[in-house]
């Protein structure tokens, strides 16, 4: 049992906002994730050539030895340090900084990278989580949540989501995969990198590879309902909005409520209580099968 959120605001008027009530909406889904909770912010620089790595930091590694190492390589890097995380701002192509990062930075884990991204996660209670990368103070259009209680892997950053396995890709997950094994292994041929053993992952690095072959999201999504074996809600996020999927058996609970201002998606109608105006809000169970999406 896992709890997932989304929020898409469609008046700009509460982007400054979206932070807060974000925050809100994991606060109240601790109750079906207490191990571990992450988040991810979308706020499209004015800058469309600058580009957002999300790094977390394991095993006490230093951020400023990372930053005195790397500003040797590269002129071109601004830092926003939160936590044991750093947001990376550089002109630099993924194609170049990622293999630097991966070759040379054995204890930072990429969790995210775009022009648009940034993502935070930790191991611990999400209500400590959210306080300590300060989300309530966060930005943007649009952002993904989760609270985790493991199961299939370890309790482990690593092991937390979302999971972003594209450019300004991210997906969070409450279910369970029964064939992510041999998936990933047909993935890993294709030239997927996966750091953990999250079913999660997998599935994120399946609709990322069906993205890079030119297929829209509709039928990316449409694609899991034929080769993800399991029961599964997803919240796709991408760097225009976020689409959500039910498996066609729908064991998983999911809520959506929508009015204007948002659109806010749920395990639970509890996590978007706080909202406003959420009970004047259309609110409805999203269809077994069914992809919804906004923004995309």
């Amino acid at each position: 049992m896992c709890g997932i959120v989304g929020l898409y605001l469609k008046n700009k008027k509460l982007h400054s906002k979206l932070g807060f009530f974000l925050s809100g909406m994991i606060d109240n889904m601790s109750s079906r994730g207490p191990d571990s909770a992450g988040f991810a912010i979308y706020n499209n620089l004015k800058s469309k050539n600058i580009y957002k790595y999300s790094l977390s930091f394991k095993n006490n590694a230093s951020i400023k030895s990372f930053q005195k190492e790397a500003t040797k390589n590269f002129k071109d890097l601004k830092f926003t340090n939160i936590s044991d995380h750093t947001i990376v701002f550089s002109s630099l192509l993924p194609s170049k900084f990622i293999p630097y990062l991966r070759s040379n930075f054995k204890n930072i884990s990429i969790v995210g990278y775009g022009k648009s991204i940034e993502i935070f996660k930790q191991v611990g209670n999400p209500k400590k989580v959210v306080k300590k990368f300060k989300l309530d103070k966060f930005y943007g259009s649009h952002g993904i949540g989760h609270t985790r209680m493991a199961t299939e892997s370890a309790i482990t950053t690593e092991g937390s989501h979302p999971y972003s396995t594209g450019e300004d890709e991210c997906l969070v997950h409450n279910g369970s995969l029964s064939n992510h094994n041999n998936l990933r292994r047909k993935l890993i041929k294709k030239g997927k990198i996966f750091n953990s053993l999250n079913d999660t992952e997998v599935a994120a690095g399946y609709i990322s590879q069906k993205l890079s072959e030119k297929k829209s999201i509709k039928k990316s999504l449409t694609s899991c309902l034929n080769d993800l074996d399991g029961f599964y809600t997803f919240i796709l996020g991408t760097n225009r909005g976020f689409a959500v999927l039910r498996d066609e058996i729908a064991c998983k609970p999911a809520v959506i409520a929508e009015n204007k201002d948002y659109v806010a998606v749920a395990s639970e109608f509890q996590a978007m209580a706080h909202l406003p105006n959420v009970n004047k809000a259309n609110i409805y169970e999203p269809e077994p099968g069914v992809i919804y999406k906004w923004g995309n």
